[in-house]
């Protein structure tokens, strides 16, 4: 077949850089767009602050509480702070919602981390420690040896509490996991990876000056709670009704000489929630449909509790905003449409044989569409409709989205799902789109400016 026959074959499907062909007003854009993107980051070390600063967000662009139960009008904007650790964002269209349903968008805010044991504190050999549990996949040997701060929220015996932040100051102390020399290393070395470390020894150091107490013994480990006593009013027993977590004590910062990637912790999955909460910002009062923004908690150990997606309170809020509506909430939820919007692994050449590369999606060529997730035989995963899928092409390529498909890697190397299924399961039709991420779950992953910029655009579309 001649060159000139192939060139008129309509449809072939094919994946650039954005970089390659983005235009100097698109490039500004991008770059112009990262940087309250990285602000977010430094801001969002835990799901708690991702709410915070993500409420204090809508609150500057008009957005109030919401309460379940009020009336609501076409132009209501509003949001529900469910626990602290979870977001629903909220705007109502004009839009008959009973024909039409309710766009959905639905991110998650949490990452994997280290978390505080409730009895934690503890001394040897002329050092303190705080024993760990990790929280989510992570590879363990990565967390050693690495500056970490501590964040978190300490509620008192008498019911009142105090946030914690500590390492993120440049005047801060910052905290460690020790590791073992390599002069000493050679057991340690004949390991795998995933057992040279172990879940028991991701002990933080927290001290080293001891001083006495009324008997005149000296502990370092009375130093650490004679300085959070007098700092934060902190005894330790009130360690138990605490959710400290340690969390790398990184800035999100430009790599590469070009600036075109983003350096960061956290970046699954606000890389995708940032995006999406700006969106139904400036979506809000100007699109027709109703839209509900989701930043949920608990994805990286299950989506459980009643801030993961696991809980009935998307349920719930789709029905009080039915009700307010005067529509049938299980024809809204029938009618409904949803991107679940979490990352995806890039493609990466140093790892090359553990992905499919025809199906991966590569750093840099938009948001990456994924029709199904999960593992092996795709076990635990939302597998979108064609006609869905259809209808999110047609919608992307309509408003000039750059985007592209993406499988997390090869069918038996293993894989990994989203919220995608529980929120499919209401009855609503889902797909999942996302940022591709280099060294996702590592304490310092990689994404790239256009595809941030890129998976803004597309919800943007989405919501619009």
């Amino acid at each position: 077949m001649s060159e000139e026959i192939k060139s008129t074959i309509p449809g072939q499907y094919s994946k650039k850089s954005l970089y390659e062909i983005a235009s100097e007003e698109e490039m500004k854009a991008i770059f112009d767009y990262s940087e309250g993107y990285k602000t977010y980051l430094d801001h969002s070390k835990t799901e708690r602050e991702a709410v915070e600063w993500s409420v204090g967000m809508l609150k500057e662009n008009g957005f109030t509480e919401y309460v379940p139960g009020e009336a609501l009008s076409a132009g209501d904007k509003k949001y529900f702070n469910n626990r602290g650790r979870c977001l629903y964002v909220i705007s109502v269209g004009e839009e008959d919602i009973a024909q039409n349903g309710i766009r959905i968008c639905a991110a998650h805010v949490d990452a994997p981390r280290l978390d505080l044991k409730q009895i934690p504190l503890y001394e040897d050999s002329e050092m303190s420690f705080l024993k760990t549990h990790y929280y989510g996949g992570i590879k363990k040997y990565q967390w050693t040896a690495t500056p970490l701060s501590l964040h978190g929220r300490v509620v008192r015996s008498d019911g009142s509490h105090v946030d914690i932040c500590i390492g993120e100051d440049e005047s801060d102390p910052v905290f460690y996991i020790n590791d073992l020399l390599p002069h000493l290393g050679s057991k340690q070395s004949a390991k795998t990876l995933g057992t040279a470390i172990s879940g028991e020894t991701l002990n933080i150091l927290v001290g080293g000056i001891p001083c006495s107490d009324e008997n005149g013994k000296s502990s370092v480990k009375l130093n650490v709670l004679r300085i959070l006593y007098e700092k934060y009013g902190i005894t330790e027993e009130d360690f138990i009704s605490a959710e400290l977590t340690a969390t790398p004590a990184f800035k999100a910062r430009d790599i590469g000489f070009d600036r075109a990637l983003i350096g960061a912790y956290g970046h699954d999955d606000r890389v995708c929630a940032y995006p999406a909460l700006t969106a139904a910002i400036e979506a809000a009062g100007v699109s027709k449909h109703t839209i509900i923004t989701v930043l949920a908690d608990k994805e990286e150990i299950g989506s459980v509790c009643n801030t993961g997606m696991q809980s009935f309170i998307l349920h719930d809020i789709i029905r009080w905003v039915s009700c307010a509506l005067g529509a049938d909430e299980a024809i809204v939820r029938m009618n409904s449409k949803c991107l679940s919007s979490d990352v995806t692994a890039a493609f990466d050449p140093n790892f090359a044989d553990v992905y499919e590369k025809r199906n991966s999606a590569i750093v840099s060529c938009g948001t990456a569409m994924s029709k199904y997730t999960g593992s092996r035989g795709k076990s635990s995963t939302n597998d979108a409709s064609a006609e869905y899928v259809g209808f999110i092409r047609r919608l992307f390529d309509e408003n000039g989205v750059k985007w592209q498909t993406a499988e997390l890697g090869k069918v038996d190397e293993g894989g990994g799902g989203t919220v995608a299924m529980y929120i499919s399961k209401l009855n609503i039709d889902t797909i999942d789109i996302g940022v591709p991420v280099i060294s996702m779950h590592a304490p310092y992953e990689v994404v790239s400016k256009a595809d941030v910029y890129s998976n803004y655009k597309a919800i943007t579309a989405f919501y619009k």
